[in-house]
């Protein structure tokens, strides 16, 4: 093999990169070195201003202080210790911070590690929860196309993202998919479309067709990110919750990306006004400096599963965990990120961002390339005219946007835009129009 071929620098090394061209990535890497505030730096010192927030993990900036000295003091103290039937105080401090910022009820919070083990862990909340009342029938789950719940088979099988289901198949649970909420009739609508509230009635239709006695959960992202940001209708989650309590069918928030203040509020439920019986998150939850997630569970659940269990006390009421469930140093970062959040009132400032980020974004819509644009909170999305494969289009405005100095996610043709909280006027300017410069080079 030619050592200069891309397969001969693939091979090079051991590291399997995930959501990768891997043949791509080794004929022009693309490396970050360090970071700090809302720079990523290349190892031969190339400032590229981050419009992702890394992977809409880190609002309050890179590489805080703050964060990681909690993390070390944490190592030096307590490393680790598992969470079965023993833990540490920081776990419960933490759990009682969280439930500080959820909504009104969902004040039990389970600790995990990723994303897709907060949607695995909600999932099982649920069968389990209908279990315990009688009603072990409910196996079925229902989400929505383009919905993006993680990786692992339980939130493959909830995904409407065709790419993840095509791979791997529908996954191991039963799951039943409403129609997405990206309309024509929203197309270039900041916030909330007055079009689509009707699209709710698909759970209904699902469950008169299926049974309501089938019917364990319904999940939805209150805004689709993944995807490429897909605010909901008008009166759509509202309608969603209304047809759940009808039917005795738990609504679940995968709040996994808006959690944390970006969309103006803690979480998103409190931003529309509508309060799930389950939520997930993770991503921002330690401001992307050590990996954790969690469910925040209403207390009725909590309630049903645990407190009045009939099972010995030597029993576990709900037999599910991690290894590294609410790992002391996780817990710390978690705790410093909480910190920042509220002394430097960062979900205030993102608030006060919004306005000025979604005017600048929508500044592109005079581009003929540009087919769509949608945004609620510090997150935004916009659609480009495909190639001649989808994706391949995106895939290189990635690349270019790379060169240029600035980094942003790609979901096939759709450019994702979600701002540190931290980020000033005149870097949303910035990020704008380099994206304006590179998009104009198609």
């Amino acid at each position: 093999m030619n050592s200069h071929t891309p397969e001969a620098n693939l091979h090079r090394g051991a590291h399997w990169l995930p959501f990768t061209p891997n043949r791509d990535f080794a004929s022009s890497p693309k490396l970050f070195a360090r970071a700090s505030g809302v720079h990523f730096y290349t190892p031969d010192g190339r400032a590229v201003l981050d419009a992702s927030s890394g992977l809409f993990t880190t609002p309050a900036g890179h590489c805080r202080p703050e964060i990681a000295e909690a993390v070390h003091r944490q190592l030096l103290e307590l490393d680790f210790t598992s969470s079965f039937q023993r833990s540490h105080p920081k776990a419960f401090e933490l759990a009682d911070r969280i439930a500080e910022l959820t909504p009104d009820g969902l004040d039990r919070i389970f600790f995990c590690n990723s994303g897709s083990e907060a949607v695995e862990t909600a999932m099982k909340m649920a069968l389990a929860y209908h279990r315990a009342r009688g009603q072990g029938g409910r196996t079925t789950f229902v989400s929505r196309e383009r919905a993006y719940h993680g990786v692992n088979f339980g939130g493959v099988a909830l995904s409407g993202m065709v790419n993840n289901r095509r791979t791997f198949g529908p996954g191991l649970p039963s799951a039943l998919h409403m129609r997405h909420t990206h309309l024509d009739e929203n197309r270039f609508t900041p916030g909330e479309g007055a079009h689509g509230a009707d699209l709710a009635d698909d759970l209904e239709r699902l469950i008169q067709l299926h049974g309501a006695e089938t019917i364990a959960a319904c999940f939805v992202e209150p805004v689709a990110g993944s995807t490429g940001v897909l605010p909901p209708p008008q009166g759509y989650l509202s309608r969603l919750r209304q047809i759940c309590d009808r039917h005795g069918v738990l609504l679940v928030f995968d709040e996994v990306i808006t959690g944390f203040g970006r969309t103006g509020e803690p979480f998103a439920a409190q931003t529309f006004g509508v309060t799930p019986d389950l939520i997930t998150m993770a991503k921002a939850i330690t401001n992307g400096a050590q990996p954790m997630a969690a469910v925040a569970a209403h207390r009725d659940i909590f309630q049903t599963l645990v407190t009045d269990s009939p099972n010995p006390l030597s029993s576990n009421e709900f037999f599910h965990g991690y290894t590294w469930s609410a790992h002391p140093a996780a817990c710390a970062a978690a705790l410093a990120t909480l910190d920042i959040y509220r002394e430097e009132a960062l979900f205030e400032r993102g608030r006060q961002l919004s306005g000025y980020f979604l005017e600048q974004l929508f500044s592109l819509r005079d581009l003929d390339i540009v087919t769509d644009i949608r945004g609620l909170g510090l997150m935004g999305g916009l659609d480009i005219q495909p190639a001649r494969q989808p994706g391949e289009r995106g895939h290189e405005l990635q690349k270019r946007l790379f060169d240029a100095g600035l980094h942003l996610k790609t979901t096939g043709d759709s450019a994702i835009l979600a701002p540190a909280f931290i980020t000033t006027p005149d870097q949303i300017d910035q990020s704008v129009e380099i994206l304006r410069r590179v998009l104009k080079t198609f």
